[in-house]
């Protein structure tokens, strides 16, 4: 009796990749996936209480490993080899690791292959055909990526070449309209799919600029990352930044931000927000901060308005009074 070939599923928990996985078991492959957790994907919904690749996994009876990467992203992040995307999204060199982890695992189980959900120019910078050659071939897998979506616009992958999966029950999906996977999600049975598209808060505009501030001011820590999507963002001097919040909810996450050093500002006898000063702030950036909170706040269309300054190094909270800050200025120091 023939034996299955084992492959490395790259699996995101998206659409495409659930499509990918499914079309390989139908073609009798033995999957183990293999999913990279980093702090910028937004492939899981914020109602769902577990990772979309996990529920994929399950849901077709597939071991998985799930890695954080993030803190080697980080890194990569600030100088990427290949360049940033049109935010500061290093697609290439993000494939290239996530390939190279595939390689390794691939060696370690014995696996033949590697599949992905990836379709051709679906995604502008690591979708394109150079693209994909230069990751193979960077993360040493050069013919070893089977891309079932798409392999009809490829050239035959070894995979293929060898009869291990049958290339004509494969695909010819390419660019980014979506509605050849939905049709082909249908036939095959697949109807959850909550991120058909996949997610990267490093494409986002808004994001990308304040991921920018922090490369070119503090530097990427994975903290001062997970505060940038949290409340509004002002940049008081290069090492100094005040972080405001927009809600009770983002109050008590920047609260939960908090670490020795830093200072907090709030408005006293009005509602208003919690703001977070980091850095080594003096007086002059802290009463900028108590400005802009108190604009923030209930109290905004006073002439003068107390603020309570508090520190966690047990020092006793200080109070000082602060005239609303201009929104001209408001605007000039946001991130």
């Amino acid at each position: 009796m023939k034996s299955k070939k084992k492959a490395i599923m790259l699996l995101s928990g998206g659409l495409d990749s659930r499509i990918a996985m499914k079309m390989m078991l139908d073609q009798d492959v033995q999957l183990h996936a293999l999913n990279h957790l980093t702090f910028f994907c937004t492939c899981t919904s914020k109602s769902s209480c577990k990772h979309e690749a996990i529920k994929a996994a399950e849901e077709f009876d597939v071991p998985i490993r799930v890695r954080n990467v993030t803190e080697k992203f980080l890194k990569i992040i600030e100088n990427p080899p290949h360049g940033h995307g049109s935010g500061v999204n290093p697609c290439i060199d993000c494939r290239i690791l996530l390939f190279k982890n595939a390689a390794s695992l691939m060696q370690e189980l014995d696996a033949s292959f590697i599949v992905t959900g990836e379709v051709l120019g679906e995604r502008p910078m690591s979708q394109r055909l150079e693209a994909m050659k230069l990751i193979e071939r960077r993360a040493g897998v050069e013919g070893l990526v089977l891309r079932p979506l798409s392999a009809k616009m490829l050239e035959p992958s070894i995979p293929e070449q060898h009869g291990w999966v049958n290339r004509d029950a494969l695909c010819s999906i390419s660019g980014r309209q979506r509605r050849p996977q939905f049709a082909l999600a249908e036939k095959l049975g697949i109807n959850d799919y909550p991120c058909p598209a996949g997610g990267c808060r490093l494409t986002d505009p808004n994001f990308a600029r304040r991921m920018r501030d922090l490369m070119s001011n503090e530097g990427l820590t994975l903290p001062q990352v997970q505060l940038l999507t949290l409340g509004r963002h002002f940049r008081l001097t290069p090492r100094v930044k005040a972080v405001v919040g927009r809600d009770q909810t983002e109050n008590g996450a920047l609260i939960s931000h908090a670490k020795i050093h830093d200072v907090s500002v709030e408005v006293a006898d009005f509602p208003g927000p919690y703001t977070l000063v980091k850095g080594d702030a003096g007086w002059d950036e802290i009463r900028t901060a108590a400005a802009i909170t108190a604009r923030y706040s209930k109290a905004g269309d006073l002439d003068e308005v107390q603020v309570n300054v508090g520190g966690n190094k047990g020092d006793r909270e200080k109070h000082m009074t602060v005239a609303p800050a201009d929104p001209e200025l408001i605007e000039k120091l946001r991130v």
